[in-house]
């Protein structure tokens, strides 16, 4: 333990050597403990800043993590001076599940507008710009190599005109947006679909 030290993070695995996290050596300084509740002892931890002992300190873990905000969340470091507590899962508060719920609405109604996956976790992430004047086909196939040259040779016989196109992949899938005149579109997408490697085609608009 650094004992000269003005700030003092903790950033540690739940480890038994870490769940006596010793004070004494740290006389005047800041403890920020972001790594697991149990790792100081909460209770001296709170002497330790009612004394002055320690300058301060921000508590991100919490033994029992609290359930909600409000009445009925007690900690041992409520009341001491120069102390922040915060909840380990910024997530939690009021603020932060608004913008998620917003966050995911949007999300949501941009696959189903525009086929975006933007931020999905195990798909591609793919948002392909809105062109007038067209069908979008989406294409979910398994990814193996040649599959993009298959379906751009079906463009190619069908004459049609890609107006844009983006693909990503993941190990296993790949994701195909693609723009194309109105004319051509529902044979292309009958033929993309009858391709071997096709998982699901559809034509969003």
């Amino acid at each position: 333990m650094p004992q000269n030290a003005l700030f003092i993070t903790l950033l540690l695995g739940l480890l038994q050597i870490t769940k006596a996290f010793e004070l004494h050596r740290s006389q005047g300084s800041y403890l920020i403990n972001a790594s697991r509740g149990t790792v100081v002892d909460l209770k001296a931890l709170a002497r330790a800043l009612n004394r002055g002992h320690i300058a301060g300190a921000a508590v991100d873990v919490f033994e029992k993590e609290p359930e909600k905000n409000g009445p009925g969340f007690q900690h041992p470091l409520q009341g001491c001076p120069n102390t922040i507590l915060t909840p380990h899962i910024g997530g939690s508060t009021v603020e932060a599940q608004a913008n998620i719920g917003e966050e995911v609405a949007a999300a949501l109604i941009k696959l189903v507008n525009h086929g975006a996956t933007i931020n999905a976790v195990n798909f591609p992430n793919l948002e392909l710009p809105y062109h007038a004047e067209c069908h979008r086909i989406l294409n979910i196939h398994v990814n193996k190599a040649g599959v993009l040259r298959d379906i751009n040779d079906i463009f190619a016989r069908c004459d049609t005109n890609v107006r844009a196109e983006l693909l990503g992949t993941t190990a296993a899938i790949g994701y195909l947006v693609v723009d194309v005149e109105k004319k051509t579109s529902d044979e292309t997408k009958k033929l993309i679909s009858e391709l071997p490697a096709s998982i699901r085609t559809r034509i969003l608009y």
